[in-house]
């Protein structure tokens, strides 16, 4: 066990013939006592800043360790952003393509009606202009048959004894 200063205050010393000074080993010691309660305030000057800084730098670690935490979540927070947004870009793109393929099938498919329409009026027109055709020449046909012209003049007999009849 270590000496204190109260130890070195209250030793005593055996007396013996031819000894030291008494009054000069008291002064020396009264030096030792303060020198050694000097040396012990500092120590526990010391001993508290060193508990001081020993709990700031726990307080430092602590924070270190949390913000070490704090940022592989985040890291890992925004790798798991970064996967789902490709994930939903790769899904945006696989609905526009199908959208795209839909879009153009209809536009093929409709297409391929229209041009069958077409091809359907096209040959409604032939054979309309077939059978115009056909009449036309059918009635010219009348017209330059002889009898066209017998028609004609007992027509216009008719025509003046229905006009006679009227007056």
């Amino acid at each position: 066990m270590p000496l204190t200063p109260l130890d070195i205050h209250n030793k005593e010393f055996s007396r013996r013939l031819r000894g030291y000074d008494e009054d000069e080993v008291n002064e020396f010691l009264d030096q030792v006592i303060k020198d050694y309660e000097s040396i012990i305030r500092e120590n526990k000057e010391i001993h508290n800043q060193m508990l001081s800084l020993q709990e700031r730098l726990d307080h430092f670690l602590n924070i270190e360790e949390t913000l070490s935490k704090t940022i592989i979540v985040a890291q890992e927070a925004a790798d798991e952003v970064k996967n789902n947004a490709k994930k939903e870009a790769q899904l945006i793109i696989k609905e526009s393509e199908k959208n795209a393929d839909r879009i153009i099938n209809e536009s093929l498919s409709k297409s391929r009606k229209i041009a069958m329409e077409v091809e359907e009026l096209k040959k409604q027109a032939s054979i309309y202009r077939t059978r115009f055709r056909t009449l036309v020449e059918a009635q010219l046909e009348l017209l330059s048959q002889d009898g066209w012209e017998q028609l004609e003049s007992s027509s216009d007999s008719r025509d003046i004894r229905e006009a006679n009849e009227v007056y």
